[in-house]
């Protein structure tokens, strides 16, 4: 009887763990190479991303902590940054297509960019879907590593930065959409 019931728990653990979820499988980097996105660059160690507060339009302080749990594209640019400009249409298009309880696009405006400036040319291109967010010292953009403008950096769920993009993507395309599927699932 005691081995019967051994058998039977044993049994019963072995079928309850084939049924566990095996992790979702890693993202097709090269895919997206070679589909449109040609110079991102994929994280050989996730690292932690910055901890350095930046501000939204009302001044209240954020960090990109506040979006864990989520993946995130972040977008460092510029009003005065003539290729930051034409990809932010995309990036809004990202966000209303993508945007939600699992990923975020963020936009954050790093160094001298008034935020009526800002305002005005979302209001003029037709962004109503990327927040205002500000770096007027550039403390995030240089805690990151960001050297030119634009760069996206894509953050997993845990906060980690697991890839980089340097200059202006086609953020809506099909391929884009693909590769942050491949990032939030589950």
């Amino acid at each position: 009887m005691l081995r019967s019931a051994l058998l039977y728990t044993a049994l019963v653990f072995g079928a309850n763990t084939a049924f566990a979820q095996s992790p979702a499988p890693a993202p097709d980097w090269q895919a997206a190479r070679d589909g449109g996105l040609p110079k991102l660059v994929v994280a050989e160690d996730a690292a932690p991303i910055s901890q350095t507060e930046f501000t939204d339009i009302e001044g209240n302080a954020h960090t990109l902590a506040d979006y864990e749990g989520k993946v995130v594209l972040v977008n460092f640019w510029a009003t005065w940054c003539a290729p930051c400009r034409e990809e932010m249409p995309a990036l809004d298009r990202l966000q209303a297509e993508l945007g939600g309880d699992d990923f975020q696009v963020v936009t954050i405006a790093t160094g001298r960019n008034a935020p009526a400036r800002i305002q005005s040319f979302f209001d003029e291109v037709g962004v109503e879907n990327l927040p205002i967010l500000l770096d007027p010292r550039q403390m995030v953009a240089r805690d990151m590593g960001v050297v030119g403008l634009p760069v996206s950096v894509l953050i997993d769920r845990d906060g980690n930065e697991v890839a980089r993009y340097l200059g202006d993507a086609e953020w809506d395309s099909d391929v884009a959409k693909t590769l942050i599927t491949q990032l939030t699932a589950p």
